[in-house]
């Protein structure tokens, strides 16, 4: 039998400073972080060890971690937690991570602006 599994992290809220303007990396600003990837599991359906999948506790880090290095632009950000993910788990195949600046700096009414960025693991 062939699994596809998708785990996923939904709304993670965290306060970074992140932005193209240099007061956007003084005061910072509110972002919301979703995370999800396709994994090979099929081993963790049948032992129930979190060895055996991908821990969303350690993705949740990632992202805590990646987003708390200011960077001009979030599809640098998007992509540090991209590659870290692909980097900490064999198991995934596809990440795709999506990041909002909940309040971005333009004088538009919006309920955000941001990024979604899809990473496929090489296969060679």
């Amino acid at each position: 039998m062939v699994y596809s599994t998708h785990i996923y992290l939904r709304n993670v809220r965290l306060y970074a400073f992140h932005g193209v303007m240099p007061q956007e990396r003084v005061v910072g600003g509110e972002y919301v972080v979703n995370l999800d990837v396709k994994a090979k599991v099929a081993e963790a359906i049948q032992s129930d060890r979190v060895e055996d999948t991908i821990d969303y506790a350690v993705m949740h880090d990632i992202v805590v971690r990646e987003m708390a290095i200011p960077s001009q632009l979030l599809e640098h950000v998007a992509g540090r937690i991209g590659n870290a993910l692909l980097e900490t788990f064999s198991r995934i195949e596809e990440v795709e991570v999506d990041i909002c600046k909940v309040t971005p700096p333009f004088g538009g009414d919006c309920d955000g602006a941001g990024v979604k960025l899809q990473l496929n693991r090489v296969k060679g």
